[in-house]
């Protein structure tokens, strides 16, 4: 799955980037390395990876920064971006996924739940390709389909409300990506004035009873995914 494809690790700890690169190099990816927010845009643009790993706190410029940076421009639009960095406070990982990060892990480094977490998020490129049939989408054991707005899970048809429909497929577009909250109401709810956080909640609580328990999950303090077991 790794040949070929091209990750690039941006941090100013050289002894964390070595250690990255020394271990996706082992599973077969290509690695470049930069050690800052604007030497990583530099590269990015050189190398077109499928995958970067940004640092929060860098001089010049932080990982926040070059990601919402990177997120304004075409060539990076699908781009896989993870932060990395040792601040565990929950407005900092808010504000990663809030620029268009897709995943958020911890310092200090395990190498193996690292590569488990970089080989899952490349898995979601194969994962989308395979799921979307023109407006319907066949993910785990749902067929989502657009057109009569149903719901199957195996033979059992399922009913939904049109904002709970919308919801659900857009969740499943890209499973395991985490949408915040307002990305979520600025795709279901754009037209409306009179929507809030509860509004997602009740929703996403009603979706449950019908689809079943285990496969939108909650990401606390950020919004909802749908869980690619």
């Amino acid at each position: 799955m790794s040949a070929n494809q091209k990750i690039l690790v941006v941090d100013d700890e050289h002894d964390i980037v070595d250690l990255i690169a020394y271990n996706l190099t082992k599973e077969g990816y290509q690695v470049y390395q930069a050690h800052n927010g604007r030497e990583g845009i530099d590269m990015a643009k050189q190398v077109n990876p499928d995958l970067i790993i940004l640092d929060v706190m860098m001089p010049e410029m932080d990982g926040i920064e070059a990601c919402r940076l990177m997120r304004s421009m075409p060539e990076f639009k699908h781009t896989f971006m993870v932060f990395l960095t040792a601040r565990s406070e929950e407005y900092s990982e808010i504000a990663g996924f809030n620029v268009g990060a897709d995943d958020y892990i911890a310092k200090p480094i395990k190498p193996r739940a690292l590569m488990s977490r970089i080989n899952a998020i490349l898995r979601r490129n194969t994962a989308e390709a395979e799921i979307s049939s023109g407006d319907k989408l066949e993910i785990m054991d749902l067929v989502i389909d657009r057109d009569s707005f149903l719901v199957y899970r195996d033979t059992d048809r399922i009913t939904l409300a049109k904002k709970e429909f919308e919801l659900l497929y857009l969740l499943a577009s890209k499973p395991n990506k985490v949408f915040t909250r307002e990305q979520i109401l600025k795709a279901i709810w754009e037209d409306s004035v009179v929507v809030t956080n509860r509004t997602i909640d009740v929703h996403i609580r009603k979706l449950r009873e019908k689809i079943g328990e285990n496969y939108v999950a909650t990401v606390k303090g950020v919004g909802y995914k749908f869980e690619l077991n």
